[in-house]
């Protein structure tokens, strides 16, 4: 359930948590309040502030380190494509400044990069990888491997390409697996549940007056909302509405086919 809420488009995801902690709230004021039980609800007057306030600490810690977890993610995401571009930069630039022709090699370049940004970048929000990405950087490996290439450019250069073609597929590898990995749906109940509790714990503190603990409810409902859902489209790095940007490899396919 929490992946197929996490997996909604964004407008739904803060819809969902508004109906899940408006219900809540809304069943606590009636508990309290309007319901056959509010005698015995009523008779737990006198519970301090600093209760609710050791509930509420646990709900911020919660979704703090929740919410480190997808921002690393995200953030090695990003590194990532970057790392991948760069690699690909370098092996362009080798091919380029070797006194030998290598255009063999910078079409196969082109064909990976094109194959990852037009065909791998859009499994990747379905947890898949591209099998023409698979075969145009083993293509690639073929070619850069090919010994001729170390007998027309040199042993150095040869050296260096083939450990940029290796930081390609690196970086692609990094990439893939982060984009499959994703935060244990427990953790994710445990912040919604904790969420829950804190509420029960401001309702259980405003038991005086109605308005009083319909507006506490409000405000934090409010701001676990806000936060809960800025996590949420961030927890998949490479599909939702706050997504990781191939703008990176774009720009290097450009540069290579501008130069071809």
């Amino acid at each position: 359930m929490i992946e197929f809420w996490l997996g909604l488009p964004g407008v739904l995801i803060f819809a969902a948590l508004f109906v899940f902690y408006a219900a809540t709230a809304a069943a606590m004021s009636w508990v309290a309040f309007g319901s056959p039980w509010r005698v015995a609800t009523q008779s737990l007057k006198g519970i301090v502030g600093p209760f609710f306030a050791s509930v509420g600490i646990l709900f911020a810690l919660q979704t703090g380190f929740l919410g480190n977890e997808v921002a690393t993610r995200n953030r090695l995401a990003s590194q990532a494509v970057v790392a991948e571009s760069a690699a690909v930069a370098r092996v362009h630039a080798l091919s380029v400044a070797s006194a030998s022709d290598m255009a063999g090699i910078r079409a196969a370049l082109q064909g990976y990069v094109d194959a990852v940004v037009n065909d791998e970048w859009s499994r990747m929000s379905a947890q898949m990888r591209s099998e023409r990405a698979e075969a145009a950087i083993t293509g690639l490996l073929q070619e850069v491997s090919d010994p001729r290439v170390a007998a027309d450019a040199g042993q150095a250069v040869h050296v260096a390409l083939l450990n940029a073609v290796v930081q390609v597929g690196a970086a692609r590898s990094d990439r893939l697996a982060l984009a499959s990995d994703s935060t244990g749906e427990l953790k994710w109940l445990s912040v919604l549940v904790l969420g829950v509790i804190t509420q029960l714990g401001i309702a259980l503190v405003h038991l005086e007056r109605v308005r009083a603990q319909v507006a506490a409810l409000a405000v934090f409902s409010a701001g676990a909302i806000v936060v809960l859902s800025l996590i949420a489209l961030q927890e998949v790095p490479f599909a939702g509405a706050v997504q990781v940007s191939p703008g990176p490899l774009l720009d290097t396919l450009k540069a290579i086919s501008a130069a071809r």
